[in-house]
């Protein structure tokens, strides 16, 4: 029988450890999130969860393991390269927004495909038209509600047609109408667009999106549920 080829997870993380001081963060969490597929990494305030994305997007280097983007390890590259790879392989999308107050919608979409060295204005219009927001690529962020930013944040995350969008609380700021039609498409366009995510929440609601759910306790993923009390 002819062999069947298996895609490259689009992350993949192996024992990643971290420390700040003498506190040890993050002790051997391994992972991995195939293409299309939704992960969630819930746990209480202090257990490691943005830290551990801040190392699987590239932000900075873990102390110990491996991180992987799409077949390729990135963790032993220097900032710079690191950099350039992220900006067309991860899509970023955080709690706040992170839109720059002086650039228009749609140059705020383009930013990760500028970056990256593939500008594709079709791609972003296309992008904003699916988040609800067809007609306001020429508005500045100051017009815009707090939901409407936030999926201009989805829009952007998906410019550049990343191998996975990590996501680091992105409904914590919305009401829970806006919270959960941001979801829905954060979720509903990294599938279409073939892309897997990666999701850091406290929020259950929000974690009841992910095809899976890892539990992250005092560093280390256990089957235990967390108290978020």
């Amino acid at each position: 029988m002819p062999r069947v080829s298996v895609p490259e997870p689009a992350l993949k993380a192996v024992d990643i450890q971290h420390s700040f001081a003498e506190l040890s963060v993050l002790r051997g969490v391994s992972l991995e999130v195939r293409p299309g597929e939704v992960v969630a990494v819930t746990g209480p305030s202090g257990s490691g969860k943005s830290t551990l994305l801040h190392l699987l997007g590239g932000l900075d280097t873990p102390q110990g393991g491996e991180v992987w983007w799409a077949g390729e390890r990135v963790d032993t590259l220097d900032t710079q390269v690191r950099a350039s790879r992220r900006a067309g392989r991860v899509g970023l999308v955080f709690q706040h927004h992170y839109l720059l107050e002086d650039l228009n919608v749609l140059d705020n979409v383009m930013i990760p495909s500028r970056l990256a060295g593939q500008p594709d204005a079709g791609r972003a219009r296309a992008l904003l038209e699916r988040v609800g927001l067809a007609g306001r690529d020429r508005d500045f962020p100051g017009v815009l509600s707090g939901g409407e930013r936030q999926r201009v944040a989805v829009a952007r995350a998906l410019a550049a047609g990343p191998a996975v969008v990590l996501a680091d609380e992105p409904t914590g700021s919305l009401d829970r109408a806006n919270a959960r039609l941001v979801a829905e498409l954060l979720v509903s366009l990294a599938r279409e667009h073939g892309a897997g995510v990666l999701l850091v929440t406290h929020d259950e609601r929000l974690a009841a999106f992910a095809d899976r759910v890892l539990h992250l306790l005092d560093g280390e993923f256990t089957d235990e549920l967390p108290d978020y009390t």
